[in-house]
């Protein structure tokens, strides 16, 4: 299982990310984070897909929302990339998103194989920690019935033994504070997470993990 776990893009690391996903090629990119925002979500694919250009990669959107009941079909789609990125958003909506298309089977089966390798940011790390509990001081789960239809789901992908909080120390993403407060807390309470500001990052690499600081 090949991971980059980050709390904004490449953070300080872009190496371990190019050494993780291979030379510049095709790339999965979902966006379905940004689902509540239908007038930010052209403009957030734009944000991110332009670096990856820039880099040699050539991103194609893959939008769970059109394989809703296509589960097998998402599979076969998937399975054409070296690589899936997934930005963040509103990490609840994205984990509903991966439900409603079976993201959330086709993924770890795809990641056991070594098929391709996973790099996700902010919601798109956070889903891969075993529940969401505490992100809602961050992201608002009354957002998931009118993106999505369903119910919350507070439980994760579980590919991950730890919760991850993005954006600590970062008030260029985070201006309030609130992630650096739930790493507080979690601290407090003895939960298991990884606190990451925007340059660090987490690398798993088959048994390996590495926590990556921006220093």
């Amino acid at each position: 299982m090949r991971l980059f776990l980050s709390s904004y893009r490449f953070g300080a690391h872009y190496d371990r990310f190019a050494a993780l996903a291979g030379e510049p090629g095709p790339i999965a990119f979902v966006p379905n984070a940004c689902d509540a925002w239908p007038a930010a979500w052209k403009g957030a694919i734009t944000s991110d897909a332009a670096p990856l250009r820039r880099l040699g990669f050539r991103p194609e959107v893959v939008d769970l929302r059109e394989y809703v009941g296509r589960t097998g079909e998402l599979e076969r789609t998937l399975r054409r990339f070296p690589v899936l990125w997934v930005r963040g958003g509103n990490t609840f909506v994205l984990r509903a998103q991966f439900a409603r298309s079976g993201a959330d089977l086709v993924l770890p089966a795809l990641l056991g194989e070594d098929a391709l390798a996973y790099a996700g940011y902010s919601a798109g790390a956070c889903l891969l920690g075993p529940d969401l509990h505490g992100i809602e001081i961050a992201d608002d789960p009354a957002e998931v019935r009118p993106a999505c239809g369903i119910d919350v789901l507070w439980d994760g992908l579980g590919l991950v033994d730890r919760r991850i909080v993005p954006h600590v120390d970062s008030p260029g993403t985070d201006p309030d504070g609130v992630c650096t407060e739930l790493a507080r807390r979690f601290r407090a309470e003895g939960v298991a997470h990884w606190a990451l500001t925007d340059d660090d990052a987490v690398v798993v690499d088959g048994d390996r993990i590495e926590v990556l600081s921006g220093s």
